[in-house]
């Protein structure tokens, strides 16, 4: 073995002890771990060719974890106007109250979110102006 390979042999090792979801780990604390990790070197270091290494293996863990099939399967089922909202609120740490003035009440919005009621105009406008998106994302 050449000393660059064993450089490398054990710089992998070092990695894999670092970061145990690259080698192969399907702990979730390791699974979130490594998403943090991505998100970090994104803001970072964005061409860092780490974060091509996770994204392929969260890829494959995602695809292959029975909890990420049942979400996928629940938001093929949600209506577009719905998964965009939910992502709204999650993304802006808000609350069912938070979206009184665009929706109404707390039991409107669950309502919305469910499935049991749709979102009318009056509330896409006031979704589109607040979040500063495309009143058509939402249909």
């Amino acid at each position: 073995m050449t000393a660059n390979a064993a450089r490398a042999v054990k710089a992998t090792r070092e990695l894999v002890n670092a970061v145990p979801f690259l080698g192969g780990s399907d702990s979730e604390d390791d699974y979130r771990e490594a998403l943090e990790l991505v998100e970090y070197l994104i803001e970072e270091d964005d061409t860092n060719p780490l974060i091509d290494f996770l994204a392929s293996r969260i890829a494959e863990y995602e695809n292959n974890n029975e909890k990420f099939a049942e979400f996928d399967k629940a938001v093929a089922a949600m209506s577009v106007g719905v998964a965009l909202l939910r992502t709204l609120i999650d993304q802006h740490n808000l609350t069912y109250a938070d979206l009184k003035n665009e929706i109404g009440s707390k039991s409107l919005v669950s309502q919305i979110l469910s499935g049991q009621r749709s979102l009318t105009i009056s509330h896409i406008k006031a979704l589109s102006a607040r979040f500063g998106v495309k009143p058509e994302w939402f249909l």
